[in-house]
């Protein structure tokens, strides 16, 4: 890549981190905050739920297509979280919301209900001047997810609505949004080679 392609291709990224930082929505009052945080952690249930299920065996056939479904739906809350203005706890300090649940288990099973295809290859930052790929598995992606947005849901459910919000949008923006979204791209894959293939 040429040094000018590499100066427009920077120029493009930073410009795009502007656009994306202009107008963030903003959510006035207690109200639409609690009832923001109300359909986020309804999103939030339906996800563990599914996935508790899957990882169970419920749904052998159909557990790509299902979890494809479910991340999908879930990068929705992502999308919200991430378009709002930022949320600011009125405590500096994180509340101990409890010990995080043991994912070892449905990790496990994940791993073994998506063998031979749980390993992929992903770009790591597709706005990096050079990306890189990475190794990643579908089930540490999914379980990284179940493990941030259960932690928020424990704030939730001990009603620091401002804790959960803040939790969701942060552990998005950091660590379960790029999980869902790799894994949504990795599911996605899966399907259509396996229809296209028919």
């Amino acid at each position: 890549m040429s040094d000018t392609t590499r100066s427009a291709a920077a120029g493009t990224a930073e410009d795009e981190l502007e656009l994306a930082d202009q107008h963030p929505a903003v959510l006035d009052s207690a109200a639409e905050l609690g009832e923001f945080a109300d359909q986020i952690s309804d999103q939030i249930e339906s996800f563990l739920v599914v996935v508790r299920a899957v990882a169970r065996g419920d749904a052998t056939d159909s557990a790509v297509p299902m979890l494809l479904l479910e991340v999908s739906q879930l990068l929705l809350a992502g999308g919200r979280l991430g378009a709002v203005h930022d949320v600011v706890p009125e405590e500096r300090f994180e509340e101990d919301p409890g010990p995080d649940p043991d994912l070892d288990e449905l990790r496990e099973k994940l791993a073994a209900l998506l063998e031979p295809c749980d390993s992929y290859r992903e770009v790591f930052d597709p706005l990096a001047a050079q990306p890189e790929l990475e190794r990643r598995r579908i089930s540490d992606d999914i379980a990284t997810a179940v493990s941030d947005l259960a932690h928020g849901l424990a704030h939730y459910r001990a009603g620091r609505t401002l804790e959960a919000l803040w939790w969701w949008q942060f552990s998005y923006l950091t660590d379960w949004g790029p999980a869902a979204s790799a894994a949504v791209r990795a599911l996605q894959s899966i399907v259509a080679r396996s229809r296209l293939q028919e």
